[in-house]
């Protein structure tokens, strides 16, 4: 009876935590679609209007286009020095290892202003002007830790008997790639640049001291809210944010679920 009550009362916390994260991301969705400029409850109309509005802005265009082109960038980064790193802590024993490790990991546990104004001061003193690539930077700094926590995950779950059967059979370098390597990684560095570009669209703090004059989605909004200017725009605007950092997180749980093993493992034998 006590285990029955002890399901019952974490499945009502669980129940109150997201109705508390997710109750004022639904509000603003909701006044995404309100009909008039003023935020009232309850809404007299709706109307897809304010989507138009943000859409004809040049100025919100060319934010969502730079949002997007620094995410893709500093994904590309992440995936490339996060997987890496992590193929050197897993495959390797060195002096320091578990320092590099740590070192990996750190920038995601700082504050976000701490990061930003350490990567602003470094820049500025090295007379590096502000730009897309200083934004790529500055996201790159988080993504990495992402996707090398991600793929790290993934290689300690795999067993290294099964690059040694691989070898065993016959197959070369490439080939134990294609065949073991990368079925077990595939879903791990997809799901974790799907979390790094997610991650980093929606970055506003690290963007602010790394943009300069450039204006992020999440920057624009800002501007638009301390203003108290285009609230409306704000809401559709807003709506796009969440859909841009729900949907890649949703498909990396989803894709983190398959190791990639059981799908590939009949290939190891054909090779």
């Amino acid at each position: 009876m006590e285990s029955r009550r002890t399901r019952w009362a974490l499945g009502a916390w669980v129940a109150l935590v997201i109705l508390f994260l997710w109750i004022p991301l639904a509000l603003i969705m909701v006044y995404a679609f309100n009909k008039s400029n003023v935020q009232s409850w309850p809404i007299t109309g709706f109307t897809t209007h304010w989507f138009g509005v943000a859409w004809r802005s040049g100025e919100v265009r060319d934010a969502i286009w730079l949002s997007v082109r620094a995410g893709l960038l500093a994904t590309g980064v992440a995936l490339v020095l996060g997987s890496a790193a992590a193929f050197a802590i897993a495959r390797f024993r060195f002096f320091g290892r578990e320092s590099v490790s740590f070192l990996l990991v750190l920038p995601i546990a700082l504050p976000g202003i701490i990061t930003g104004m350490a990567l602003n001061s470094f820049f500025t003193f090295n007379h590096i002007n502000l730009s897309l690539w200083t934004i790529v930077i500055g996201h790159a700094t988080f993504c990495v830790v992402i996707v090398y926590n991600n793929v790290l995950a993934r290689l300690r779950r795999t067993q290294a008997s099964l690059i040694e059967a691989s070898m065993d059979l016959g197959a070369d370098g490439w080939q134990t790639f294609r065949f073991v390597t990368w079925p077990v990684l595939s879903t791990a560095l997809v799901a974790g640049g799907l979390l790094a570009f997610a991650l980093s669209f929606d970055e506003v703090v690290v963007t602010y001291f790394t943009a300069g004059a450039q204006n992020t989605l999440p920057l624009l909004i800002l501007g638009y809210i301390r203003l108290g200017q285009q609230l409306p725009v704000v809401n559709a605007v807003a709506f796009v944010i969440i859909l841009f950092t729900v949907i890649p997180v949703a498909l990396a749980q989803r894709l983190m679920r398959d190791t990639g093993v059981l799908r590939r493992t009949a290939a190891v034998t054909t090779v």
